[in-house]
Order: structure tokens, then sequence, then C-alpha cells
């Protein structure tokens, strides 16, 4: 189908086995209709731990101040099925579904659990097909955005909102972002920088515009609470977690 090859394209996916591609969209309803054919129910199964070990992995790194409980918050608000189906949304996945008739007829290429079941298996299918490296960095990159806003949480971690309120209070000036980002289209790595008063103050990188600032806002917000007082800086790993 032009669609699965559309996708596996968008997705930067250099398909070494097109079986694997056909096996990631066949969902159970088309396979008892083709038999011979086995549904993606297994792909995604597996798709699932390595989603889970990617994003895990990710936090873990990435967010070293975060303690356990939040690191498993985070990694809840991005690994289930809402977030996958937005995530298919997005990619139109829902396109390249191999259903049955009355799965088809009955709008399952619109179905959110159809759709992130589907997610999981295509993640499994890329592992598989191409490794753990190549499936790291698509996964990332499609999870850059909502891992971000995870590990920021509910209840002022936004560090680009904490450090505006700062920077307004100490220099009744606004922080100042420059964003560049190197790597092909399909694989790009986002660097920001963050100045205030035309001082340099953090840098950060990320999978996303979004996510390289928000890292450079902490380290910034970091920098000017310890140098306000030393004593700040737990405090300010503590904020952060």
């Amino acid at each position: 189908m032009p669609e699965q090859d559309a996708l596996a394209s968008k997705l930067g996916w250099r398909v070494n086995d097109p079986d694997r591609l056909v096996q990631a969209f066949a969902h159970r309803s088309w396979c008892a209709e083709h038999p011979g054919h086995e549904p993606n129910e297994r792909l995604e199964f597996l798709g699932d731990a390595v989603l889970g070990l990617i994003v895990t992995d990710h936090l873990f790194r990435t967010y070293p101040d975060l303690a356990e409980g939040e690191l498993a918050k985070a990694r809840a608000a991005v690994v289930n099925s809402a977030a996958l189906a937005t995530i298919a949304r997005d990619l139109d996945l829902g396109s390249a579904l191999m259903l049955g008739k009355g799965e088809d007829a009955s709008g399952g290429r619109a179905k959110p659990s159809i759709l992130a079941d589907a997610a999981e298996a295509v993640i499994g299918a890329i592992y598989l097909d191409a490794g753990y490296s190549v499936t790291e960095d698509i996964v990332l990159r499609l999870v850059a955005d909502l891992v971000g806003e995870a590990a920021s949480g509910p209840g002022g971690q936004d560090f680009k909102t904490r450090l505006q309120e700062l920077c307004a209070q100490d220099f009744d000036e606004l922080p100042v972002y420059n964003v560049a980002d190197s790597g092909p289209d399909h694989a790009k790595v986002f660097t920001a920088e963050v100045s205030v008063a035309g001082r340099r103050l953090g840098t950060g990188e990320g999978r996303s515009k979004k996510q390289a600032e928000q890292a450079a806002a902490r380290s910034a917000w970091q920098v000017l609470r310890s140098a306000a007082d030393p004593n700040e800086e737990q405090s300010g790993r503590e904020a952060g977690s």
C-alpha cells in the first residue's frame, strides 16, 4: 500500500523487510478475512516494551533531578493509549491500516484503541527491522513535546515561565531564546541558548524546539537562583523533582 510506504518514509524508517511493514498494519479483522496472515498483535506487545524502555531511559538521562515517583508519572503521561492515539492521528496512521470490511465500515481507522495498538506495532516492527538506535531516534522525535511537558509536570515546573518571572523581577527584562537545529529532517536535534540583558545564562538540547528551550530555561533558572543564594542550588534540584 502506498500509504504504508509514505508513513515509513515520513518516520525516517528505511524498510528492509516489506513483510514486517505489512504486518505492522494488519489488524486481526483483516487477517480473519485473509487467512495465512499474522495480525499485528505480537508486534504491538513488543512495541509497548520498546517504547517504555526508550522513554524511561530518556527521562532518566535527561532529567537527573527528578525523583523516582516523578519519573514514573512522566513516563505514564507519555506511554499510554491516549498519547499514542494522538501521535497516530498526527501521522495519519489510520489511512495505512488494513482492516476487515466490517471494522472499516464502523470507523475503525479513527478508533483510539486501534490507532494506539497500531502505533505500538509500528514501533515493534521498526525495532525488529532497523534496530534499537533507529527506533530510539524515531520514537523520541514523536514523543519529544509530550516528554518535555510531562517532565515539567503540574505545579509550576514549567521552567520557561519560572525563568520569565524571575527575570522580570530581577532584571526588568524578559529572556531571549536563540534556537538552532542540526541533522536531517527525520532526526533533527535542537539546541537552544537563553540570554538575559545580553548575558548568556543557559543552553539546552532536545528533539524539538520546545524541549530545547525548556532545557535551556531550566539551566538558566538554576544559575540565577544559585547566584542569588548558593543554598538555592539544592532547592532548585528539589523544585525540579
